[in-house]
């Protein structure tokens, strides 16, 4: 069974329910004078606690499904690297003495990568 699908959609509820958390704290006034006043949903240090403890939590479980998506993609394309399929350039002799070097070739496309 694959887990991509599964682990990418919660790793997408996270973020939106993280971007969510933070909004809803109050700011400390070091934001361009924007937010800190008004009446908050929660108020109060108990508040605050739940909602820094919240966000700890999600950014947690944020941080552990990247961490997973990141090693499924990368067992997915075991031994593929960019650089696998960099062409190599073909040795050249040096110049004899006296003679100028020829000029390099101009560099064109390169090949399209295979898989």
């Amino acid at each position: 069974m694959d887990l991509f699908p599964i682990i990418l959609v919660i790793h997408l509820l996270l973020a939106v329910a993280l971007v969510g958390v933070v909004l809803l704290q109050r700011s400390e006034g070091g934001a361009l004078g924007i937010g800190g006043g008004g009446g908050n949903v929660l108020s109060g240090r108990a508040a605050g606690n739940l909602l820094t403890r919240t966000t700890g939590i999600l950014a947690g479980a944020f941080f552990v499904t990247s961490l997973g998506l990141a090693m499924i993609a990368n067992s997915r394309n075991s031994g593929s690297s960019v650089f696998d399929h960099m062409p190599v350039p073909a040795p050249t002799a040096p110049a004899p003495a006296g003679q100028p070097a020829p000029p390099a070739a101009p560099a064109g496309p390169s090949a399209p990568l295979a898989h």
